[in-house]
């Protein structure tokens, strides 16, 4: 850590105290907190950035949605509109949010998608105008004390565990460490290794702020797919991202074919129809590749006419479990069945 970080500590220091607080009021019951008979499941992590909560959501709802029917529950950050917000086909990545909008875009109409600040107040208007739902997954909630969640799922980079960071503005926890305690479990994502001896010592690292499970989970991602009909991918590529940690998407393009050209924009970027013509400018015949967030952005109307001039792709990923997958599918299909057979002698309550 460089001396400059240094100067930071005191403002760190008003950071730890003031989430100290905040979490001690809601658990000493000072702070409101409601709990749901329908089943809510949490997923968040402690850092603020990319964790891969997003493909976390998305394993949750392929495991889930075959037996419940699914709702998910954001946030929906840097959208333009504001409140409650349901998803329909008049939506798009400004109006939801992106990560939102490409859960619509992949999992409709299985899943409800809902948008919303206070959650306390979204879950019971998904539940009066989705009557149907049976679970609610609540993404990058973590932080989130004014629901209190039936399971709670904390993410965790390989590359950027909890365990390593400092508290903002020093580093990247929202929260001390120790908040960590509250999961009920954990898993390490983005994983770039498999050998056990690296696995435990992370597991170890991570059982001192936690007693519970921990998991471990990589990307796979499958093949680009052309954003405009007819494309051929070439060898050599130009990768366009604007997602919170780049550095796998890069790495596996790498070794996959020839890139000329990074352009890595900020996390829940809004391009612009100036940057997409400079990036088809510098592309020229050769393809160009982007994140299936980004994607969402890029096929609305306003942009998708600058894409389709060009060779653009998009990457699909998916997360898998390594290792133990089976443990963790059990353990979270089992916290549904039991809290759904609590539901059936009593209704959707506040307590």
């Amino acid at each position: 850590m460089s001396f400059l970080r240094y100067l930071w500590w005191p403002f760190a220091v008003l950071v730890d105290t003031i989430t100290r607080l905040r979490n001690y009021l809601y658990n000493i019951g000072h702070k409101k907190s409601f709990r749901f008979d329908t089943v809510v499941i949490s997923v968040g992590n402690l850092n603020v950035g990319g964790s891969g909560k997003t493909p976390m959501i998305e394993y949750l709802i392929r495991l889930l949605s075959p037996h419940y029917k699914i709702a998910t529950l954001s946030r929906g950050y840097g959208r333009s509109t504001s409140g409650f917000r349901l998803a329909n086909s008049n939506d798009n990545a400004r109006t939801l949010g992106d990560e939102p909008y490409q859960l619509f875009k992949k999992f409709e109409p299985d899943i409800y998608v809902a948008v919303g600040e206070q959650r306390a107040l979204a879950i019971p208007t998904i539940l009066n105008e989705c009557p149907d739902v049976e679970v609610i997954l609540l993404d990058d909630a973590f932080q989130h004390r004014a629901v209190i969640p039936q399971f709670s799922i904390l993410v965790t980079d390989f590359q950027k565990p909890f365990f390593k960071d400092q508290l903002l503005p020093m580093g990247r926890l929202r929260e001390n460490r120790s908040g960590a305690a509250r999961a009920d479990v954990v898993v390490v994502t983005k994983c770039t290794a498999s050998e056990n001896k690296i696995l435990d010592e992370v597991r170890k690292s991570i059982l001192r702020y936690t007693p519970k499970p921990v998991f471990f989970s990589a990307i796979k991602y499958a093949q680009p797919i052309p954003m405009s009909p007819g494309k051929t991918i070439t060898p050599d590529v130009v990768l366009v991202t604007g997602i919170g940690n780049a550095k796998p998407f890069v790495k596996h393009i790498a070794q996959q074919y020839n890139v000329l050209k990074h352009f890595s924009f900020k996390d829940h970027h809004r391009y612009s129809k100036q940057e997409l013509n400079k990036i088809n400018e510098v592309a020229g015949v050769n393809s160009i590749i982007t994140t299936e967030k980004d994607m969402v952005k890029l096929i609305n109307p306003e942009l998708s006419s600058v894409v389709q001039n060009a060779n653009w792709f998009y990457l699909p990923i998916a997360m898998e479990i390594i290792g133990n997958g089976s443990e963790f599918d059990s353990t979270v299909l089992s916290v549904v069945a039991d809290k759904l057979k609590l539901v059936t002698t009593s209704g959707n309550d506040l307590s």
